[in-house]
């Protein structure tokens, strides 16, 4: 008896820890289970559209009545603004020195919503050597005739083509710290985010970075009227580059506290600092706002930059010069370069693509909506017919 009582004890004691363990595994198991809420055990309500002739076919309609006035709008704003473009790429090559030649018909754009199509504009490229600024060497004279006049606001572009600012390596190529007059060290600056434009002669960039050492640099003169009518001479048509950044841009700069021989400008900035640094010439990057127009990168291939703006008077319509000093080179990268004189609508610069979405798209509803009402008048079908389910349809031959 002793034994068998021995025996069965043990058997107890074996089963008790089988049903601790069983105990343990669903315990474990459990604890993984979401809580018993409408949420976590996806019991909330819900609602699906289901669609019918009646609740389809006035979408569509409603959706193209919106659409298409709205684009229509659009068009018309868009067809508001003036504006004309001038490629100036190469005009050190095909422009004479002597006189003026008309440009050919592919290097310019006028949409000035005139009555009237304005003559060619015409060139002449000027050299001087002797020049010491080596940045006011190669002068570019654009003149064109403008047949209406431009209302206020008027800004003028430079635009370029073929140009990939948005190049991931050119986006990270700056060191905002340092744009913000910090003094960066030169260890840190070295072989950082900047390179290859880091550090030079053993001193350190500034501003370092591809996109500052890639500054746009050809310099454009105020627009001249020539020979206005009730005036003796010629009449300058004033524009400024105040106001051509976005508003809190400057915020994004300070004044440096580099001394002056601890930094060399960019390799690109060689004729405007031919000299190098000193402490009376060290850029002031919080005005430079064609320095900030720039560093703001493009996203697309092809764009536009604003240098100019008249905000007060508009441009009366005559014949037109321009100056341009050409530093910047477009060859190495197969692009273009251009002048651009625009005006502003309540939808901003000329954009026709936005209203033609917005037609397009209203009308196909429009049709789409005609084409599904004659069907459904034609050949009405009864909602939730189940002949059209799949195991009641005859078996193909």
């Amino acid at each position: 008896m002793g034994l068998f009582n021995r025996k069965s004890s043990k058997q107890q004691d074996e089963q008790v820890l089988q049903e601790n363990d069983q105990k343990k595994k669903d315990k474990v198991h459990w604890s993984k289970r979401p809580a018993n809420t409408a949420f976590k055990q996806q019991r909330l309500k819900a609602w699906q559209p289901i669609l019918t002739p009646a609740t389809v076919l006035p979408t569509f309609f409603l959706v193209g009545i919106i659409f298409v006035p709205l684009g229509g709008v659009l068009l018309w704003g868009s067809n508001q603004v003036k504006e004309f473009t001038i490629d100036y790429t190469q005009c050190e090559f095909l422009a004479p020195q002597t006189t003026f030649s008309p440009l050919s018909s592919s290097d310019y754009s006028f949409r000035l919503n005139s009555d009237s199509s304005p003559p060619a504009p015409t060139w002449q490229f000027m050299n001087d050597d002797t020049e010491p600024d080596l940045s006011r060497q190669n002068l570019c004279r654009v003149q064109f005739e403008l047949p209406t006049e431009m209302k206020s606001p008027v800004f003028m572009y430079y635009k370029l083509t073929n140009y990939y600012q948005n190049h991931r390596r050119y986006v990270k190529s700056i060191d905002s710290s340092q744009l913000q007059g910090d003094a960066v060290s030169y260890s840190s600056i070295d072989g950082g985010d900047c390179k290859p434009v880091d550090t030079r002669d053993n001193k350190i960039v500034y501003p370092c970075g591809l996109i500052a050492n890639s500054l746009f640099n050809d310099t454009f003169l105020q627009p001249i009227l020539l020979n206005p009518s009730g005036s003796s001479g010629n009449q300058t048509y004033n524009m400024t580059s105040r106001g051509i950044a976005w508003s809190g841009e400057s915020k994004k700069y300070g004044q440096t506290k580099y001394s002056a021989s601890d930094i060399v400008p960019p390799p690109n900035w060689a004729d405007r600092y031919p000299q190098g640094y000193t402490e009376d010439n060290l850029p002031d990057l919080t005005t430079d706002e064609h320095f900030q127009v720039w560093m703001r990168t493009a996203g697309l291939p092809t764009f536009r930059k604003l240098y100019f703006r008249n905000d007060d008077e508009a441009m009366p319509a005559g014949s037109y010069e321009i100056g341009i000093y050409m530093n910047y080179p477009v060859a190495p990268f197969h692009g273009t370069k251009s002048i651009v004189f625009s005006t502003v609508s309540f939808i901003g610069g000329k954009n026709p693509f936005l209203g033609i979405a917005y037609i397009a798209v209203g009308g196909a509803c429009i049709l789409l909506g005609l084409i599904l009402t004659v069907r459904h008048l034609i050949k009405p079908r009864k909602l939730g017919d189940p002949q059209y389910l799949s195991w009641n349809r005859a078996p193909a031959n």
